[in-house]
């Protein structure tokens, strides 16, 4: 049984590397600030400005309405006995709600765990009992924090000219702020730890974006996801605007645009597969931000130059860092200029107040120009992984010269000619998805744990939006009698275990295994099974130019089904999510189709349709009934 409450988070601290070097934890203390200080001062000097905004729901609050209800919320997780540093879990969308119960759970000095709503219930209570979490705020929980008609202006207003704190807990630097789960090498999940000293290195001083009072800043990451801390508190803490906004992938692309320009976003993150996507589709998309920061996997040369063609953001920004760093570390400012004569987008400069170093093995510095492992040091750097200690101690290791800790990333990085830096690659088998990261040995676990297999191998397939992760299994006790039913049952049984992101989407089922002359099992010849173009970068997708022009509707939807798969061959029982598509590729198809054949497609009829027959019938009857 994990540690319940604040005992989880104390351990973590007690087994945080910044207590080997108490000189450096003090100097990185002074001067730094809880976050709700820092909110405060914008409540105190703008209460009437905008704090956040839903556009689907038209609720938004001022800077003095989200302080009074975050206090009565804070003031009701006293009463419910949330300690100093306890993990509280929010299970909350994107919303106002989440807003107040964020910084709810900040100001009663508790760390948040923001659930993933699209996990499988079975690991939510996995992480739910890893963190030792007692409360669970919920959007009930929330209604309660709304004041009868009137009261909110009132109390609020004495709050803000008395100077009256309230409930509110002063946090130290060290104190937990949040927690967030990655996916783990042991098939266990890892709670990382992040400090109030963290998330301030993040939005202080921020010389990769610049956010403003009067800026409006669309959040739009899944509250799991550790771009939240960039969307939210950044906005907030420079007195902007939060816009709940919805994901690239709940809406057409060219309504999302056009609410982008409805609502003046200033500011906004973008996964990097949802960029490439973007990029590809609608290249001018961006006009009129001022940054659009993109993160999460390899940013694509050619999708960055397209954009920088068109009619790009004043500001159009790479940024780099895992969870452990407190979402970036380095960031890069992708311009024509800076982008020639290069073949990679590399990733960067240090953020402020953010030391980073390419190590050796022994964790030496490496000659400048070679590779090594990319550390990350500083005040951004995580308090380690809950009730982990042998994990922490593997991956927090003490700085190059004794001052502090630094977080070993196991991203292979070397030092380029100019100082930038650029990551080549993994020193293990973790992988980017669509911006998760993702443990392939947890999902090999996963899958041995149904009982369905003997052995299983997950490897990622492809880069851009049509990534994704494939699975050769061995069935359980060597039988191989229905072959073709299985993946349907692995899915079936990953379903309940994993979120839908780190599941396999490609299947093959061997009757036997590949062996190398060591003995051990050649992964290489294991993979030799799936079609080779689906080892090729999606990116590049399956040149046309030599395709006869189809005119029948059916052959139009087939042509840019394999445009969009990066596919050579289809099959009119084909379903497009079992073929690897997914919700962004199939924002691509039914965009692709409204401008081929001027009728309305949508996402939603490309991820229901049972094949692409249907589909194609579904688009025909539409392009009939127009003629």
């Amino acid at each position: 049984m994990a540690p319940t409450g604040a005992r989880a988070v104390e351990r973590a601290q007690d087994e945080h590397g910044h207590r080997q070097h108490e000189h450096g934890r003090h100097e990185r203390e002074r001067g730094s600030s809880g976050l709700s200080e820092l909110v405060w001062r914008h409540v105190r000097t703008r209460p009437g400005a905008c704090a956040v905004r839903s556009p689907r729901t038209g609720e938004s609050l001022t800077y003095r309405q989200l302080w009074a209800r975050s206090g009565r919320l804070a003031a009701d997780l006293a009463l419910r006995g949330v300690e100093r540093g306890e993990v509280v879990a929010v299970d909350l969308g994107r919303s106002v709600d989440l807003v107040v119960a964020l910084l709810g759970v900040v100001r009663a000095g508790g760390a948040y765990l923001p659930l993933d709503a699209h996990a499988p219930a079975d690991r939510r209570a996995v992480l739910l009992e890893e963190a030792g979490a007692r409360t669970t705020l919920t959007a009930a929980d929330l209604r309660d924090t709304a004041a009868p008609e009137g009261e909110d202006g009132v109390v609020a207003n004495r709050a803000v000219e008395g100077g009256d704190r309230g409930v509110d807990v002063r946090a130290a630097g060290d104190d937990p702020c949040y927690v967030n789960f990655t996916s783990g090498s042991t098939g266990r999940p890892k709670g990382v730890v992040v400090p109030h000293r963290a998330v301030a290195r993040l939005v202080t001083d921020a010389r990769y974006c610049t956010v403003e009072p009067g800026d409006r800043v669309a959040n739009a990451a899944n509250p799991a996801f550790d771009a939240t801390t960039f969307e939210l508190w950044h906005t907030l803490t420079a007195g902007a605007a939060v816009v709940v906004f919805p994901a690239v992938t709940e809406l057409r692309l060219d309504d999302w645009v056009e609410l982008v320009r409805a609502e003046g976003i200033t500011t906004a993150f973008l996964t990097t597969s949802l960029f490439h996507m973007v990029a590809r589709e609608r290249p001018g998309a961006f006009r009129g931000l001022r940054t659009v920061v993109v993160g999460g996997e390899q940013l694509d040369l050619a999708a960055c130059l397209r954009v920088l063609a068109e009619d790009p953001p004043a500001r159009l920004v790479n940024g780099y860092g895992p969870t452990e760093t407190t979402t970036f570390a380095t960031y890069y400012d992708c311009t024509p200029d800076s982008l020639a004569g290069r073949d990679r987008v590399p990733v960067g400069f240090p953020l402020q107040d953010t030391p980073v170093h390419v190590l050796d093995a022994d964790l030496r510095p490496v000659e400048p120009g070679a590779t090594g492992e990319l550390c990350v040091g500083g005040p951004g750097v995580a308090l380690g992984y809950l009730n982990r200690p042998d994990l922490t101690r593997e991956r927090f290791v003490p700085a190059p010269g004794g001052d502090g800790v630094v977080y070993r990333t196991g991203d292979l990085a070397r030092v380029l000619p100019d100082g930038a830096l650029e990551v080549l690659g993994r020193r293990d088998r973790q992988v980017k998805l669509r911006g998760f990261r993702i443990e392939l040995e947890e999902v090999e676990r996963a899958v041995l744990a149904t009982g369905l297999v003997d052995s299983a191998f997950v490897e990622k397939l492809g880069e851009g939006p049509s990534a994704c992760l494939a699975c050769v299994v061995l069935p359980a006790g060597g039988d191989a009698a229905d072959p073709e039913g299985l993946p349907a049952a692995l899915g079936e049984a990953l379903a309940r275990s994993l979120p839908a992101y780190m599941a396999p989407t490609r299947w093959q089922v061997l009757s036997g295994l590949p062996y190398g002359p060591t003995g051990k099992v050649d992964r290489a010849r294991v993979f030799e099974s799936f079609r080779p173009e689906f080892h090729e970068s999606a990116e590049k997708g399956v040149s046309t130019a030599d395709e006869p022009v189809l005119v029948s509707v059916t052959g139009q939807v087939e042509l840019v089904w394999k445009e969009v798969l990066g596919v050579s061959t289809v099959e009119a029982q084909d379903n497009f999510l079992d073929a690897g598509g997914n919700s962004i590729l199939a924002i691509q198809l039914a965009s692709r189709l409204r401008e081929r054949l001027a009728v309305d497609v949508e996402p939603t009829d490309v991820l229901l349709a049972d094949s692409l027959a249907e589909l194609a019938g579904r688009v025909g009857e539409r392009v009939s009934a127009k003629s």
